[in-house]
């Protein structure tokens, strides 16, 4: 498809867009991710497409290129242990140390929509069991970069492949509409919770606000040591006095200790905000 020389052109091009740091032995990747886009426009190499890209920023051909290389298949109440530390550990805690405040959290690339509406079913699930106690109510915020992913996102509706990633039957009975045809529709009670926007985690993270939670799992693998130190740095400066990051299983948060404070919860790790 490309020589090495392309290869390492479409790199660049992708690290400075969103941050992605693909190895060099991921030429197979892009193939299979990026293949078919560049027959319908007829480009055969990487380093045509990242000219073209160039030359024609208005076509719209970046934004389908980054879509592609970043959209990943996601799973519902993903690794399972966060959502119940939260259920258990942090809304308590949040509650206690911010009663009148309505408690914010942030979903940051948040893909095909599985996290932040995994989050809204916690809280719903926190509220049955602990009737009352979130007084202030709750926002969560979900980020993508990728325009199409979002509008997939606020559609919120999924086909039964995707059901079956980690959905239990109580819960999508409870949640879900049937749509027919082996599609289902997170109930509006549940979408209503989560407010989605165009954000990418290279760009400056101030319009969003303050948070008490910070979701940011299973996307920091992707960037380079200095684009991830970056990134948790401006994400505890979204984060309140206390409040708690939660990163992906096999993320470790590695340096930073005067920010962030490891919790062991076992299972699982969180970062609490100093």
């Amino acid at each position: 498809m490309s020589g090495n020389l392309d290869f390492e052109q479409f790199r660049i091009f992708l690290e400075k867009t969103c941050g992605i740091l693909l190895g060099a032995n991921k030429q197979y990747l892009v193939s299979s991710r990026l293949n078919k886009l560049m027959e319908q426009q007829k480009i055969n190499t990487l380093g045509e497409l990242v000219s073209r890209i160039q030359t024609q920023p208005r076509s719209g051909l970046r934004e389908q290129v980054v879509d592609a290389m970043t959209t990943n298949e996601t799973l519902w109440f993903r690794d399972t242990y966060p959502f119940e530390v939260l259920k258990g550990r942090v809304l308590p805690e949040m509650i206690k140390a911010y009663p009148a405040q309505r408690l914010r959290i942030w979903s940051a690339a948040c893909s095909s929509g599985q996290e932040p509406y995994s989050l809204a079913m916690t809280l719903d699930e926190f509220e049955r069991s602990s009737p009352g106690q979130l007084k202030s109510g709750a926002q969560i915020v979900a980020t993508d970069l990728s325009g199409s992913m979002l509008t997939a996102c606020k559609a919120a509706e999924y086909d039964s492949l995707a059901i079956g990633r980690g959905l239990s039957p109580d819960r999508l009975q409870r949640y879900f509409d049937s749509k027919g045809t082996g599609r289902w529709a997170v109930k509006a009670p549940i979408k209503n919770r989560v407010e989605f926007r165009p954000l990418n985690l290279l760009d400056s993270y101030a319009a969003l606000g303050k948070f008490d939670i910070v979701f940011c799992r299973n996307v920091l693998i992707y960037f380079s040591a200095d684009v991830k130190k970056d990134i948790l740095k401006r994400i505890h400066a979204t984060l309140k006095p206390g409040g708690y990051l939660f990163l992906g299983a096999s993320e470790a948060l590695n340096g930073l200790p005067d920010l962030y404070q490891m919790v062991q919860c076992s299972p699982g790790i969180i970062y609490k905000a100093k």
